[in-house]
């Protein structure tokens, strides 16, 4: 596909609802808002449908507000679709940051080690606090670490050896790697997880909040600054600054309220399966249960993965 002008967009469709019916309102909207399709193409057909499609405008328009234009479309069918300039879209993505739970894995592993200690549903009521942003997250870790106290190092291992990663993780990074992209794990997490993960996954930084351990055992303690929304997207900009990569050339992956600050900052933010409140604010979503999903945005066939 040749680079485009400066008035051409891409138009991206994941998911398995795709139907005639469904295209055809996707047109419909198209035309009224006088945007022309110059052709299209399938990226994936076997375990998640995706098509792209270039668009061509009279006019320059936000490809933000394009995409929200089409989210109710997106909903109503299951889809996720994604509008991006196409100066943007052939663009080479060189960084890649993400969260890790519900991102890279499945649980949010605070939740997993508090109903070990017989305080799980307190926990869980935090965490869902902090992840739709209701609360501070650095409060909310704060105090449930402090109902961790006690805890011995086994069990931490144990919650390790339980935890599943995200669908397609392994596929994800292993195409990023193969794509040349450097990869972070930012986490408001624990490093006695997120370096494991780094290690299994062969990612290439890893930034988490530090666990007090003495004598084998949880002090209830966190360590040093802890890594919040905030701090993630300094942590994401200094990782793009060592490495001499613009920010319009690095993409965030996360769920939660936390997540935010990178996600909106960086070149292209993805909410993965997310809060809620999250979905309402992030650019793009995607809502598909493989992380390989995501590579459509960067216009990859489901041959190039893995």
């Amino acid at each position: 596909m040749k680079r485009s002008s400066s008035f051409d967009y891409i138009l991206t469709l994941i998911g398995n609802n795709i139907t005639p019916l469904f295209l055809e309102r996707v047109f419909g909207l198209l035309r009224q808002k006088k945007i022309t399709v110059c052709k299209s193409k399938r990226l994936a057909q076997k375990e998640c449908a995706c098509i792209e499609m270039l668009l061509s405008t009279m006019l320059p328009t936000d490809p933000i507000a394009l995409t929200k234009s089409f989210c109710f479309l997106g909903k109503q069918s299951k889809v996720d679709i994604a509008i991006q300039s196409a100066a943007g879209y052939f663009r080479e993505k060189k960084l890649v940051v993400m969260d890790l739970d519900s991102t890279l894995v499945t649980a949010e592993i605070i939740d997993e080690l508090a109903k070990e200690a017989g305080v799980g549903e307190k926990v869980v009521k935090i965490t869902q606090r902090a992840m739709n942003g209701e609360i501070p997250f650095p409060e909310a870790l704060r105090e449930r670490v402090r109902l961790l106290k006690g805890m011995h190092t086994s069990t931490l291992n144990n919650v390790h050896k339980r935890i599943h990663y995200t669908p397609g993780a392994f596929e994800w990074t292993a195409t990023l790697r193969k794509k040349g992209c450097k990869t972070a794990v930012l986490t408001g997490g624990f490093d006695f997880f997120a370096e494991r993960v780094k290690n299994e996954l062969k990612l290439d930084y890893m930034f988490s909040n530090q666990l007090e351990i003495k004598d084998n055992k949880v002090t209830g303690e966190v360590l040093g600054e802890i890594v919040d929304g905030k701090r993630k997207a300094a942590l994401m900009e200094k990782i793009a600054q060592k490495e001499c990569i613009p920010l319009d050339q690095v993409v965030a992956v996360g769920d939660g309220a936390n997540d935010l600050p990178m996600i909106t900052k960086a070149g292209l933010g993805v909410a993965f399966n997310a809060k809620p409140s999250v979905a309402l604010v992030a650019t793009y979503n995607i809502t598909q249960a493989s992380l390989t999903t995501i590579l459509y945005l960067f216009g990859l066939s489901e041959e190039e993965m893995g």
